[in-house]
């Protein structure tokens, strides 16, 4: 994610991950497991989370519920990373 947008909290509660929390975010929904290939990035504080392909920096962002992370189920929500984050950022609270 890097740079200027470490992480970040909307008022419609959701959430794009620091860094610093993606790799416990990732093991506590057993992604590697359920989604091999993926990296959870963010959710919406409801249990939908966004996705996005961990071999692939250009990849879309995907939204999936967090009970049933096949990648099969998979809904495109954006382009890419930087522009949903982009778009996110204008509903910051954090």
């Amino acid at each position: 994610m890097g740079g200027e947008r470490d992480g970040l909290l909307t008022a419609t509660g959701v959430h794009l991950y620091a860094s610093r929390d993606i790799p416990e975010r990732n093991a506590t929904h057993e992604v590697a497991r359920y989604a091999p290939g993926f990296v959870l990035v963010g959710d919406d504080s409801g249990g939908l989370g966004f996705l996005v392909r961990a071999d692939d920096p250009a990849s879309p962002v995907f939204s999936s519920d967090l009970g049933d992370l096949d990648p099969a189920g998979f809904l495109p929500v954006a382009a890419d990373l930087s522009s949903w984050a982009g778009a996110l950022d204008s509903a910051r609270t954090e």
